[in-house]
C-alpha cells in the first residue's frame, strides 16, 4: 500500500528491477576492485573464453556498437592485455587475442568478481543462484539468436 494515497502500490516491471540491479552491480564493480573498468573486463573474459574471436563477434555478444568495441579494444591494448591482428583468411576482419598480461589481469579480476557476486547474491541459496544463472543465460542466448530491431 502507498501510505500517501491508500492505493495499492504497483509492482515495478522486471526490466526496471533488472536495470536497478545492473546499476548497483556496475557501481560496485569499480576499476579499483577489478583492476580495469567493467566493460573491458567483460570483453577480456569473452576473449579468454573464445580464442580467435573477431571484433564483430564482440559487438554482438556484448550488445555494443562497433565504435564502443574499438574504444574498449584500444583500452585493452594500451594496458597490454590484448592484441588485434588481421585474419589471414579475411584481411578485412580483426582477430582479438589475449596476452599473458591479460590472462593474469583477468584471473585477478575474476577473483574480485566472485567475491562481489557472493556479497550481492548472499540472500540466495546455491540452488537459487544456479537457477538465476540458468534463467539469465537463457534470456541472453535468446537475445543473441534474434537480431535487435532498430527503433
Amino acid at each position: 500500500m502507498d501510505m500517501k494515497t491508500d492505493k495499492p502500490r504497483s509492482e515495478p516491471g522486471l526490466v526496471s528491477l533488472l536495470t536497478q540491479l545492473q546499476k548497483a552491480l556496475h557501481r560496485r564493480s569499480s576499476e579499483e576492485l577489478l583492476g580495469m573498468r567493467l566493460k573491458p573486463y567483460m570483453a577480456l573474459g569473452y576473449i579468454r573464453d573464445h580464442p580467435g574471436v573477431t571484433q564483430q563477434e564482440l559487438e554482438n555478444v556484448l550488445f555494443m556498437d562497433a565504435n564502443s568495441v574499438v574504444l574498449i579494444l584500444n583500452e585493452l591494448e594500451a594496458a597490454q592485455f590484448s592484441i588485434r591482428r588481421r585474419d589471414p583468411q579475411d584481411r578485412r576482419r580483426h582477430i582479438v587475442e589475449m596476452t599473458p598480461a591479460g590472462r593474469r589481469a583477468i584471473e585477478r579480476a575474476d577473483q574480485a568478481r566472485e567475491s562481489l557476486e557472493d556479497e550481492v547474491l548472499a540472500p540466495l541459496s546455491a540452488d537459487e543462484r544456479k537457477t538465476l544463472r540458468g534463467l539469465v543465460e537463457r534470456v541472453l542466448d535468446s537475445l543473441l539468436a534474434v537480431p535487435a530491431t532498430k527503433a
